[in-house]
């Protein structure tokens, strides 16, 4: 275990038995509870005949409050594990995001509410829905509950596999849900070149338009994971990003109870929920997730009827 206080934007592990993994480059540090993920790279160095490493820290959601725990797995690799006593420096990447109360209370300081027959959700306790993925089934399942449960969504879709089910792209965007991007191949956008973010959101970019007639004005960089990089790009591009408040981690279980459990735990007004309807647990969660929405008062809207009367600013990252 590796404990670790956040300095400003410097964070200190200290470790007294740190192992060394010289061929594992990249890691994941355990949630915590400000932030939707951390990652770390790491680089093996030797200096002086003795191993050590050099890391980056990413936060994918708000800079960590206070002090947390943090659990680091590491892998050993073929060579012998190293002990040996260490302080590890870390460069926090603060990534600012706005909350769509921010976005709306801006907006409507400068101009217009909501038009007659829209929600607003400045009045009303509004929640959004959302679903990472491709269009195959069980999306037309999904949209039939939607349709029962009057719930506008918003899909970001990955593109590889939009030209496969073109019937459910159209339908999605028929019946008054909105559709974002999710990337081409689902690549981690903070792991690959310039050209290559580019491509992942271009070839879905026109994926979607061939079918819908008009290119989305948001997307979901898969794990949520971006940087300044990601969102200067996304920025040229014209695409706003959106991550989440609440996620019920459906792709690492099939318990139907636990994914219920946790969305409904993390709900809240303004809220913005991550699910992935192709893991095995997550449409059998679905009747009781909307149900229990609604009877706790939520309206359920597109991430862009949350929003308004703003409108998503190109690069920018909301949550």
């Amino acid at each position: 275990m590796v404990q670790e206080r956040l300095l400003g934007t410097e964070v200190k592990l200290l470790s007294d038995r740190l192992q060394h993994a010289a061929r594992k480059r990249d890691f994941v540090l355990t949630r915590a509870p400000e932030a939707q993920y951390i990652h770390v790279s790491c680089l093996t160095i030797e200096a002086a005949g003795q191993p050590f490493r050099r890391c980056n820290l990413l936060l994918g959601m708000k800079i960590l409050k206070r002090r947390l725990r943090l659990l680091i797995p590491l892998t050993l690799a073929a060579v012998a594990a190293v002990t040996l006593t260490v302080v590890l420096v870390i460069q926090a990447n603060k990534l600012e995001t706005l909350s769509p109360r921010e976005e709306r209370d801006q907006a409507a300081a400068s101009g217009p509410g909501a038009l007659p027959g829209q929600v607003d959700c400045r009045k009303a306790k509004c929640i959004a829905l959302t679903f990472d993925g491709n269009p195959g089934e069980p999306t037309g399942r999904l949209l039939d509950l939607l349709k029962e449960y009057k719930a506008p969504s918003t899909f970001f879709l990955e593109g590889r596999r939009i030209h496969t089910f073109p019937h459910v792209v159209r339908r999605i965007a028929k019946e008054g849900h909105e559709i974002g991007n999710h990337t081409w191949t689902h690549a981690v956008l903070t792991d690959v070149s310039d050209t290559q973010i580019r491509d992942e959101l271009r070839r879905t970019a026109r994926a979607i338009s061939s079918i819908t007639g008009s290119e989305p004005t948001l997307m979901r960089p898969p794990q949520g994971r971006t940087d300044d990089r990601v969102s200067r790009i996304s920025k040229d591009m014209g695409m706003a990003q959106v991550l989440w408040t609440v996620t019920a981690k459906d792709y690492e279980t099939d318990d139907t109870a636990l994914i219920t459990k946790r969305v409904l735990a993390g709900a809240d007004r303004d809220g913005i929920i991550l699910l992935h309807p192709l893991h095995k647990g997550t449409m059998p969660a679905m009747p009781s997730v909307l149900k229990a929405l609604s009877s706790q008062g939520y309206t359920l809207v597109t991430v862009s009827q949350l929003l308004a009367p703003a409108e998503a600013e190109p690069g920018e990252i909301y949550k």
